[in-house]
């Protein structure tokens, strides 16, 4: 039993990696990269201010690969799987979490030493960015029947990074540059919206109730 049960998850394992749409992920990866190396193809002395920009910049481009990742052309077909969906949509992610790790530690690899803000701050500011679109992404895959809402899913994650520092009051400021008196509370608030986007995407994970009901339907 014991052996089933593992072959049955690594072929679980393995269907699932199928359809996880790696060609955008890939390239949110690759234009991300490009941007954070951006710096070392300027002439002149490290910037601080633009090696942390950079990394903003690099991690929302990734963070837009990532809002096709829940992205299903076969999304009804596979709605009345035994399989739940909060378990293939925990696969998709445990999948790329490795990737995301090592692309995070190239770019962070590819700003100069000179120029890279403090890691555990900008870390942190590129995780939310990350989980703040795979938390939308999952709110469009329960709150809708489209099976692939990657497109505007990246569109609302890029509307809403372009207008954050715009919209957002002084007392919650997260863009605020190395060495400001409020980087520590700005980077406080960015653990707050992390944990926020990680609640937001664990409640969309499971199938809707409507969902469940129609899946019960058969059997009555």
């Amino acid at each position: 039993m014991r052996r089933s049960d593992g072959g049955a998850r690594g072929v679980l394992v393995v269907a699932v990696a199928r359809t996880v749409p790696w060609r955008a992920v890939g390239a949110g990866a690759v234009v991300g990269l490009l941007v954070a190396g951006l710096p070392r193809l300027l002439s002149g002395p490290p910037d601080a201010w633009l090696g942390l920009n950079v990394l903003r910049a690099a991690a929302l481009v990734f963070a837009l690969g990532l809002a096709f990742l829940l992205d299903d052309p076969a999304r009804r077909l596979t709605a009345p799987v035994p399989t739940r969906r909060w378990v293939r949509t925990g696969l998709r992610v445990a999948l790329v979490v490795p990737v995301a790790a090592l692309w995070w530690a190239a770019a962070l690899a590819l700003v100069p030493g000179e120029a890279r803000p403090p890691l555990g701050a900008v870390t942190l500011e590129a995780a939310t960015t990350a989980a703040l679109a795979l938390a939308a992404a999952a709110l469009a895959v329960r709150c809708t029947d489209e099976p692939e809402p990657g497109p505007s899913v990246a569109a609302g994650v890029l509307t809403l990074a372009l207008l954050a520092p715009l919209l957002l009051p002084a007392r919650w400021n997260l863009f605020v540059p190395v060495g400001a008196p409020d980087w520590e509370a700005a980077h406080l608030r960015w653990a707050v919206v992390l944990a926020g986007a990680l609640l937001l995407g664990a409640a969309c994970a499971p199938e809707p109730v409507h969902a469940l009901g129609a899946r019960r339907a058969p059997g009555l």
